[in-house]
């Protein structure tokens, strides 16, 4: 465990180091040379998309098309263009444009350039291509269930379709402080080595420029490349920004542009394309590999093809349309699909609105698809570009992400300014339909729903594509409920009957932080049957940054009020209820963590009962503890721990042999559950009875040995002679042994729990009188509920007996490091291991205020109590306070609390931990109960304008002089702690 900074004392997304406990499940050796069967299909597992209209996700854009609306806005006013002096409404003008719209992209000069540890004067000269490109990555992997960090060094692929750039200047003329940043800022060649850099992926980087068809062609090669084994995982899509109005002053010249900006495709009134800009991204993997790690698949690829327009006999203008190359590409695809042409229900076309182009593409399709199909089974045919315009390199990936949606929800969106049919096509050639209006898309005789998609580049590289439904999963908006870990009784997190959930939030900034809980709390304000338990296990497999937040609610529809109360707080800047929010403590994320396990006094009715019936595995642990206790008592022991308070058998838990057992049962059993949540000790130390559990767990013993031994430690103490007291002082154990010097063979100092917190033990009335004597003084006394006097001399008549037990088991070498409760100092192997070390433990003080000293001096800053409820703590946090240790802070948290439920108490210990830096695997705190990966808010990026030729960009250098919280996102220093 530890922290790892960058030379300069920070860190960032390209510094992390992550928890070797936690291998990242999607890497795959380089020397694996496992079969890939051709057939094992490519399906997308996630989406993200930045497009017109406010298409900023999947869900945005289906809402765009089912409403059928139009996204084509007036020219930007945010690009630094001279709008007055670009627009003339003559073709012929020079220098200007024609149309006074197209969809473009708002914000386009904003980005959030410290989440990606990008330096300010970096980030001005990069191509917002780029930047869009970064961001909608991590979108699209959030929306896969990917936590992007976990993917350094696997085989993950960026496949990333390109326009041209017109955004820096040419570098003899660009900003001085931008000096050598525009040779990769500039670069086309650059856009997807910047996402596999930044992510810190090793498998193959691609960028494609073939103009419209880039994105399409992308996702082929995607696909491709994860046939072949070359990846595992790949981002495909593409990207354009129109950073400039070079294309629009391009096509005015050549009069190819619609006049008002919108492309009528397939339309009798089609004038022209209207240009727009756009982003969208597929995560693309083999099904085989997405059905192991859980992920939800929305679509398989079926078929790809990528082909030229050329004629066979090399004729042809290389930027014209050629329909039989079109028809080429198309069977090809098929080919490829092991599908004929009445197979494909839908053909999400190019489309673009030109005079020339859809006439062309139209009757290539009814060559293809059109012919030998029914009446009553037309080829529908639509295009996305009449709601959003012509998105260029995005265009193709755009299509697909409508298709996909499509075939989710079952409907088939219209297309737009599609007043009369094309009279340039012969549309009774074959058997087509226009889609003029929402039309239902019914499955066919069972089979899958089934969309093509086309995209052609100016470049001559067209593509085809076929994407299909996968009928076992769910098409409603929530997706396919998937299991947690093991749910059928083998996983790690809560059943349904004892339902809490953690939804766990965190940005990169606190700014950030509370934006995520007011993105959430309008988004599930508009969904208000969204289940928590849904909305915790989508979150749950997301990064964790430096500033998070934990919300513990109830599942199902009992908890959506109170999961919109936490989230309303948070977003204000409230603290309380049921949220747990902070930023990370590098004083604390940085240090050891000790594990403390509490001593006799500890128990309570009850104890384990929830967490039992919680989690199944601290149930299996319990279950396997008691089961070995069963033989050496006269009761089972877990009905006794679980007993109602008040009962009979309930009261046999005050008595030490059971009170022992069920301390060492309970808290084996917690130390299993928090493991499974990644949360695991550097070093341990027990309180009396606590030690054995400790020195068990450090693998010191058996469980058939330590069961044994603690058993017999329990009625040994419990057979010796009644009478004794036990009673704490508040006064040093200097004051308390001057106290007792008196009484000689009657008291003994019995624990020292702090500077001013001294046990004493022995005779009943002679304690008592000692304790009175104090009181007189002003010193408050608490007797502790226990009937013998334990550390003490009434302790000698058992002594014998239990070294027969100890010398019987066996020992071996502790795998954990443990402090001493005779010492107060880190125990030897020696002393572990030797039967009379655990005698003289017995009978001498439990030194614990010198093992929290010693703790501080071996650099612990974590004290987590292991018990069945919060006492070492305070006795810790009275050490620390009384007698302070030069190192800074510390974190003190219990992992369970009486009178409080134990499955809360235990997530917020979880969270407690987790806000401070330490990595909680939270997919396994999560009920177990099967859960649907929802549709949530993506990162809330906290953007800033970086745009050349407005404001010099900063000098060097600047990036990391701001503090933490200072509200500079791009200067705040960037901490990342991963335990």
């Amino acid at each position: 465990m530890g922290v790892t900074f960058s030379d300069d004392g920070r860190s960032s997304l390209r510094t992390y180091e992550f928890p070797e406990i936690r291998r990242d499940p999607l890497s795959r050796p380089p020397e694996d040379d496992r079969d890939l069967p051709g057939d094992d299909p490519v399906v997308i597992v996630g989406m993200a998309c930045r497009l017109p209209g406010g298409a900023d996700s999947p869900e945005a854009l289906w809402e765009l098309v089912r409403d059928g609306r139009d996204a084509v806005t007036d020219l930007p006013s945010d690009r630094g263009w001279d709008l007055d002096a670009l627009y003339h409404p003559d073709p012929e003008h020079p220098g200007t444009i024609y149309t006074r719209g197209g969809g473009f992209l708002p914000g386009i000069d904003l980005f959030d350039a410290g989440f990606f540890a990008i330096e300010p004067h970096e980030a001005h000269a990069m191509d917002p291509q780029q930047r869009l490109m970064l961001e909608i990555s991590w979108e699209a992997l959030e929306r896969a269930g990917v936590d992007p960090r976990f993917l350094r060094g696997s085989r993950t692929g960026v496949f990333s379709g390109v326009s041209r750039q017109d955004y820096c200047p040419p570098w003899r003329r660009g900003p001085a402080a931008a000096a050598g940043q525009l040779p990769t800022g500039d670069a086309l060649g650059v856009v997807a080595d910047r996402v596999a850099y930044t992510l810190g992926l090793e498998g193959p980087a691609l960028t494609v420029e073939t103009e419209g068809s880039s994105s399409l062609v992308a996702v082929h090669l995607a696909r491709q490349s994860l046939r072949m084994g070359e990846c595992d995982l790949a981002l495909a899509g593409g990207v354009t920004v129109m950073a400039r109005p070079s294309m629009l002053l391009e096509l005015s010249r050549q009069r190819g542009l619609a006049p008002d900006g919108r492309c009528k495709a397939f339309s009798a009134d089609a004038d022209g394309t209207g240009w727009a800009d756009g982003a969208g991204l597929l995560v693309l993997e083999r099904l085989s590999d997405a059905r192991r790690h859980g992920h939800r698949v929305l679509a398989t690829i079926r078929g790809t093809a990528v082909d030229t327009a050329v004629d066979q006999d090399g004729a042809g203008d290389v930027s014209a349309p050629n329909g039989f190359a079109q028809q080429r590409l198309i069977r090809q695809t098929l080919a490829d699909a092991g599908l004929a042409p009445g197979d494909v229900d839908v053909v999400e076309a190019h489309g673009t609105g030109t005079a020339l182009g859809d006439p062309i593409e139209a009757h290539a399709l009814i060559a293809t698809y059109g012919r030998h199909r029914s009446p009553g089974r037309p080829l529908y045919l639509g295009s996305l570009k009449s709601n959003i315009g012509h998105t260029q390199a995005a265009s193709g990936v755009a299509g697909l992400i409508k298709m996909v949606q499509a075939i989710r929800h079952g409907v088939l969106p219209s297309t737009l300014h599609l007043r009369e049919p094309s009279p340039r096509v012969d549309w009774s050639a074959g058997h087509l339909a226009l889609l003029t209006e929402n039309t239902p898309w019914e499955r066919r005789g069972g089979a899958p729903r089934r969309a093509a998609v086309s995209a052609f580049g100016v470049s001559g590289t067209n593509a085809h594509a076929v994407v299909e439904e996968v009928l076992d999963e769910t098409s409603d908006d929530a997706s396919p409920r998937t299991a947690a870990p093991d749910a059928a009784g083998g996983g790690t997190g809560p059943r349904h009957d004892a339902l809490l959930v953690p939804v766990v939030l965190s940005g990169r900034t606190d700014t950030a932080l509370r934006a995520q809980a007011a993105r959430l709390r309008d988004h599930l304000a508009r969904r208000p049957d969204a289940d928590p338990l849904d909305v915790a296990h989508t979150l749950a497999r997301r990064a964790r940054f430096e500033w998070r937040a934990v919300a513990i609610v109830p599942g199902g529809q009992a908890g959506g009020g109170r999961l919109a109360g936490a989230l309303a707080k948070l977003a204000d800047g409230r603290r309380g209820g049921e949220v747990i929010r902070g930023g990370v403590r590098p004083a604390v994320a940085g240090g050891r963590t000790a594990f403390m396990f509490t001593g006799q006094d500890g128990q309570r009715p009850g104890m384990g009962r929830c967490l039992h019936d919680a989690y199944p595995v601290f149930r299996r642990a319990l279950d396997e503890v008691c089961a070995r206790f069963d033989g050496q008592l006269e009761r089972p022991l877990r009905d006794v721990m679980f007993a109602a308070d008040g009962s009979p058998e309930a009261a046999l838990l005050d008595q030490t042999a059971y009170a022992q057992c069920a301390l060492f049962a309970f808290e084996t059993a917690m130390f299993r559950l928090l493991a499974s949540w990644n949360l695991v000790p550097d070093i341990l130390v027990g309180h009396s009875l606590g030690e054995l559990t400790a020195a068990y767990l450090a693998g010191v013993w058996t469980l058939d040995d330590a069961c044994e031994l603690v058993a017999a430690r329990g009625w040994l103490m419990q057979a010796c002679r009644p009478g004794g007291a036990m009673i704490s002082i508040r006064a040093s154990e200097a004051a308390v042994r001057a106290s007792i010097a008196g009484f000689a063979g009657q008291v003994d100092v019995a624990a020292i729990n702090g500077p001013a917190a001294t046990v004493i033990a022995g005779e009943a009335r002679t304690v008592e009188t000692v304790a009175a004597n104090w009181a007189s003084r002003g010193r408050s006394t608490s007797r502790l509920t226990i009937g013998h006097a334990f550390h003490s001399q009434h302790m000698d008549d058992m002594l014998g007996a239990f070294r027969v037990v100890a010398e019987r088991i066996s020992y071996r070498s502790p795998a954990l490091p443990m402090v001493s409760n005779l010492t107060g100092r880190l125990a030897t192997e020696a002393e572990l291991t030797s039967p009379g070390y655990w005698v003289r433990h017995a009978r001498h003080p439990v030194r614990f205020s010198d093992g929290v000293g010693e703790l501080r001096r071996e650099g612990v800053t974590s004290f987590v109590e292991v018990g069945p409820d919060a006492v070492l703590v305070a006795l810790a946090g009275g050490c620390l306070r009384r007698e302070p240790i030069a190192g800074g802070e510390v974190l003190l948290v219990a992992t369970s609390r009486g009178g409080r439920s134990e499955a809360r108490a235990a997530m917020a210990a979880a969270a407690h931990l987790d806000v401070a830096g330490f990595t909680v695997d939270w997919p396994a705190v999560c009920p177990s109960r099967p859960a649907r990966h929802l549709d949530l808010p993506t990162y809330a990026f906290q953007r800033e304008r970086y745009w050349l030729g407005h404001e010099a960009p900063p000098p060097r250098g600047t990036a990391g002089a701001w503090p933490v919280g200072s509200g500079s996102r791009h200067g705040a220093r960037r901490l990342a702690f991963e335990r």
